[in-house]
Parts: C-alpha cells; structure tokens; sequence
C-alpha cells in the first residue's frame, strides 16, 4: 500500500474516531439538558405550589417545598460549572424567578426581611425579575385581608409593595440592563395605584363603620341613663 492511501486510511479512521466521540459528547449533553429541563419544571411548579401555600397561610408546607426546589437550584448550580452554557435557557430563568418570589414573599410575610440573590443562589437579574413579581403577590394578599375585614394587613401588604417599587425604580441604570424589569415595574406602579384605592376605600368605611358602633353604643347609654332617672 502507498504512503498516500496508507495516509487516508488513517486519516479517515482517525476522523470517524474524532466524530464518534464528539457524537457521544453532544448526546451526554443533551441528557443533561432534558434533565435539567424537567427539573427546572418541577422547580417553577414546587415555587408556584409554595406562593399558594403562603396565600393560604400555610407557612410550613410552603417552606417544605422550598426546600425541595432548592435542591433543584443547588443541583442546578453544580451542574452549571461543567456546562455553563446550559444555564442560561428561558426554562432556567423562570425557575430562577419563581423560587425568588416564593422566597421573598414567605419570608416578608413572617419575618419582615429581604433575602438577597447570594443566599437564594440565583443570579442577580433572575433575583431582581422575581422581586419585582413579588408586588403582585402581596396585591392578592391585599385584597384578601380586606374581604377579611383585616385592614392593617392590607396596609402592611401596600407598604411592602411601595417599598420594593421604589428601590427597583431607583436603579435608573438597570433599566438598560434589564429589558423586562421597565415592563414589570409598570406593571408594579398600576397594581399600587390601585390597591391604594382599595386599602383607603376599605379604611374609610372601616371607620366609617367603628364610628357609628360608637354612637349606637353612647346613645344606648344615654337612653339607659333617662330611664332611670325617670
């Protein structure tokens, strides 16, 4: 055989070789890309799970399924250092956003604090989407604590809301950055304004309502009062 064809032969051998192992690479990878996608769904769901939870003021339950999702981000972010590329996917960010709302409302609800992206272990621009999402929730619960009759609930829960407005519209530079976050602050700012009105509409008739209890009470006395003199 010549030097030439003894070449190709080689040559063919070694490239189908180079090819088979890089087949085998790519199909690996995307066993780990199907799977990190049905994790990232189960995380979302458990994340959304929890948020209800936390509405129904079942605390314990909702932080057990944190729990749970939060090793789905753990196991997330170790496999994100031998496949860095895999992280950043429309499934990954959702989940990544869904578990800092879930986070950030429990935690404001019963300890009255923030919790930053370092600790939840998600990247600041999923942190600062999920916060944002965080107005919406506290709306709802809002709404719920005055069809409660719970007013310094509801006027807690606008606080909270205003609160987290403000600090993220005070990122001017963010804005830029981060394409959604101008949208979901407009959002935030109209949900607000109109719990605003319901907190103030709700707290009027609420005293509306203590002030007459009162004069029904005092005139009750007052007519106690002219019977026995009489």
């Amino acid at each position: 055989m010549h030097h030439f064809e003894m070449c190709t032969v080689v040559c063919i051998v070694s490239l189908k070789s180079l090819l088979k192992n890089i087949q085998e690479e790519l199909m690996k990878k995307d066993e780990v890309r199907q799977e990190l996608q049905r994790d990232m769904r189960k995380a979302t769901r458990l994340s959304k799970q929890a948020i209800l939870f936390t509405h129904q003021e079942r605390f314990d339950e909702a932080k057990k399924l944190l729990e749970e999702a939060n090793k789905l981000i753990t196991k997330l972010n170790n496999i994100s250092k031998d496949h860095p590329e895999l992280i950043h996917t429309g499934l990954v960010n959702a989940a990544f956003e869904e578990y800092t709302e879930a986070h950030a409302f429990i935690l404001l609800i019963k300890e009255d604090k923030f919790i930053s992206p370092e600790e939840l272990g998600v990247p600041s621009v999923s942190y600062v989407l999920g916060l944002a999402d965080v107005v919406g929730e506290f709306r709802r619960r809002a709404l719920d604590s005055i069809r409660r009759g719970d007013v310094e609930t509801a006027e807690k829960s606008l606080q909270i809301m205003e609160q987290i407005y403000v600090e993220l519209t005070a990122m001017d530079d963010t804005f830029l950055l981060v394409s959604a976050l101008r949208r979901k602050c407009d959002v935030a700012r109209r949900l607000i304004e109109i719990t605003r009105g319901d907190v103030t509409i709700e707290t009027r008739r609420s005293f509306l309502e203590h002030s007459i209890k009162e004069l029904e009470k005092t005139l009750r006395r007052k007519t106690k009062a002219g019977k026995s003199e009489n």
